[in-house]
């Protein structure tokens, strides 16, 4: 049973880490357009995520595929600007999630992405092809996520409910934050 809190802890330093903020800046642009009210879609939306990411993992352990480095962590930032511009772009429209057939295979593939990302140290940490330690690690990877969610979601909430905040000024705060973050991540990974 210890085995089995390990991989689920590791799952959630690995999501929770402030020192690598990249899956973090990811949930909350991803959040940033949601509330309370639509909160099943966005599990699922996290879910997928965590689907790609394992899955990315499982591709990297088996050495199915293999992704240099470089190009990962060069196209981790260009997810999260790719979701900021969605963001961007549909911040004012009404509906939470119009697209969400686009919504749910694009962020199943940043999950396949930022998998790709965590492979290599992965692979150390595992015990070998086992199957089982993979899927604890992507439970804890799903509760640190819905962690981020709910943080997301109440600070959403209560700055929309309290301080009267729209939620087109709230989406594209947030999307502005987490553009002056990723910046110095995309240059710093820069791979041209």
């Amino acid at each position: 049973m210890s085995d089995f809190w390990l991989y689920v802890t590791l799952g959630l330093e690995h999501v929770l880490d402030w020192t690598a903020y990249d899956h973090v800046l990811f949930l909350i642009v991803l959040s940033a357009s949601y509330t309370f009210s639509s909160w099943k879609r966005l599990v699922l939306l996290v879910t997928l995520f965590t689907v790609g990411h394992t899955l990315s993992l499982l591709l990297a352990n088996y050495d199915v595929v293999a992704v240099k480095s470089e190009y990962v962590e060069f196209l981790i930032p260009i997810t999260i600007l790719v979701a900021v511009v969605y963001n961007v772009l549909t911040a004012a429209k009404s509906k939470e999630g119009e697209n969400a057939v686009v919504l749910y295979i694009v962020t199943l593939f940043f999950g396949l992405i930022h998998g790709f990302g965590f492979a290599n140290y992965y692979r150390m940490i595992s015990e070998g092809n086992e199957i089982a330690p993979l899927l604890e690690f992507a439970l804890g990877v799903e509760i640190a996520q819905l962690i981020v969610v709910l943080v997301v979601l109440f600070l959403a909430f209560l700055l929309q409910t309290f301080l009267r905040l729209n939620r087109r000024d709230w989406i594209l705060v947030v999307s502005s934050i987490v553009i002056g973050l990723v910046i110095p991540m995309l240059v710093a990974t820069w791979i041209f």
